[in-house]
């Protein structure tokens, strides 16, 4: 695995003039293509990836999000058992 400040960060201008050498290499290396990484003043702000790579990190991103939700969810104390929520507003589970 390559650590990020193994890429170049390039200056947002010469993103603008780079994008269409990386769109080449991204056409003709495909998912293991290298990112375009580019920021102000050098600093990484933002990439650009092949969209195989992005397809393929879709699903993860979507997991992580939602262990976020779980994890924000569960800080705020104990659920409430479903026998009980369906007891409340009268759904009898035994006849689901």
């Amino acid at each position: 695995m390559t650590s990020i400040s193994a890429y170049a960060v390039l200056p947002s201008r010469e993103a603008r003039t780079e994008l269409p050498k990386a769109l080449k290499r991204f056409r003709r290396e495909g998912i293991a293509a290298e990112p375009l990484v580019f920021g102000a003043h050098r600093k990484p702000e933002a990439v650009i990836i092949p969209f195989e790579l992005y397809a393929s990190l879709l699903p993860l991103i979507e997991d992580l999000e939602i262990a976020q939700i779980a994890r924000s969810r569960a800080a705020t104390g104990p659920g409430t058992p479903l026998q009980e929520t369906a007891a409340k507003i009268g759904v009898d589970l035994d006849s689901i």
